[in-house]
């Protein structure tokens, strides 16, 4: 697993935050195409059928695949980088940082300007803890990639 240090993490964030824009708004218009074929669906099954436009509607679900693997590509994007996507809807990144013997999360959320935050692997952002000196101990700290 590669770790990061606190200034490696934080030099990454422009191009996360980006990548995480991308997959947002990929999942937003998956969620929008989705909407549109179901209310199709209730049209149909309120009206007790219909002519369809089937082309239309074949176009629109190739449409919705094609943003959702937009979303999987760019999720995979984050990864390959090293760093996890905790909750794309609220923009949460988590960034292995290796403390002393224990790897730990630096925890970043789209919208805040720095990383200020970091838990256990075990706590996850419900245990949030404000970054101390122990994470600016300097580029080397002990935290090099794995």
């Amino acid at each position: 697993m590669k770790t990061f240090t606190l200034d490696e993490a934080q030099s990454l964030l422009p191009v996360l935050e980006s990548l995480l824009r991308r997959a947002i708004a990929g999942k937003a218009a998956a969620e929008e195409v989705e909407n549109w074929l179901a209310e199709l669906s209730r049209r149909i099954f309120l009206s007790g059928g219909m002519k369809v436009d089937i082309v239309a509607v074949v176009r629109k679900r190739a449409e919705m695949d094609a943003h959702l693997d937009r979303v999987r590509e760019t999720i995979a994007e984050i990864d390959a980088i090293g760093v996890q996507v905790k909750d794309l809807e609220a923009g949460l990144l988590d960034f292995p940082f290796k403390l002393d013997d224990e790897v730990v999360l630096l925890c970043w959320r789209m919208g805040e300007t720095t990383i200020e935050h970091w838990h256990t692997v075990d706590s996850g952002f419900q245990g949030r803890k404000p970054v101390d000196d122990r994470f600016r101990r300097g580029k080397t700290s002990g935290n090099r990639p794995n």
